[in-house]
């Protein structure tokens, strides 16, 4: 199993745990690592109320990713109930949802943040962003796209009015919430801990994530 990032967690030190590898997703930067199918890769919140833009790639060709859209039309939600599954704009499934212990609130309507998106919230010079976060870890291994998918924003809150205007609401998880996914097909899986602190969706500021990725062989929750 090749990992890309830093940090890993010693064996024995999460139990009931064939291996598992721990990547740190620092505050306001990106992380990728390859998932093989069967593997299981959770995302945690280190220190509560962050935002994290998830993207999936398909290993063997990048231009097919996970996409939002054609992931709402499967399943018929604003995003997937646990235990189904999350499709490509090919409609393969390449995620399932396979635990949740945050609050439940995630995303799949918010385009990733992007330079221009800060522009226009009146930031001036260089910001980091979820789109460069995604081109920089994906150059990590050698890998580009051409365009950034719609990513899942896992434990941001935007709830929708009745009237369909949308609210920029703090994440709710707590220091230690994860949502876990299960790969349905060789993956690679990026999580940018979003650098938005204009819009206050990730409560006083970035912090970090952290990506756990278990073997096929580890104890089913």
């Amino acid at each position: 199993m090749k990992l890309y990032g830093d940090g890993r967690v010693p064996d024995g030190l999460l139990p009931a745990m064939e291996s598992v590898a721990r990547v740190i997703v620092p505050a306001g930067e990106g992380r990728a690592v390859r998932v093989e199918a069967g593997q299981r890769v959770r995302v945690v919140d280190v220190e509560g109320a962050q935002v994290g833009d998830v993207f999936a790639f398909a290993a063997g060709d990048v231009t097919e990713h996970l996409s939002a859209s054609h992931t709402r039309a499967w399943t018929s939600r604003l995003f997937p109930a646990v235990g189904e599954h999350f499709v490509t704009d090919r409609r393969r499934p390449i995620l399932t949802l396979v635990s949740d212990t945050s609050p439940g609130g995630h995303d799949m309507l918010i385009a990733a943040c992007d330079p221009q998106r800060y522009t226009t919230l009146g930031v001036e010079g260089f910001h980091r962003s979820c789109a460069d976060n995604l081109r920089g870890s994906l150059d990590e291994l050698g890998l580009a796209v051409p365009v950034t998918p719609q990513p899942v924003n896992v434990f941001m809150r935007i709830p929708v009015a009745g009237d369909g205007r949308l609210s920029w609401l703090s994440a709710a998880s707590r220091p230690g919430d994860a949502i876990t996914f299960e790969a349905a097909m060789d993956c690679v899986f990026v999580v940018s801990a979003c650098p938005q602190d204009v819009v206050g969706i990730s409560g006083d500021g970035p912090t970090p994530l952290a990506i756990e990725v278990l073997s096929a062989l580890d104890d089913r929750e």
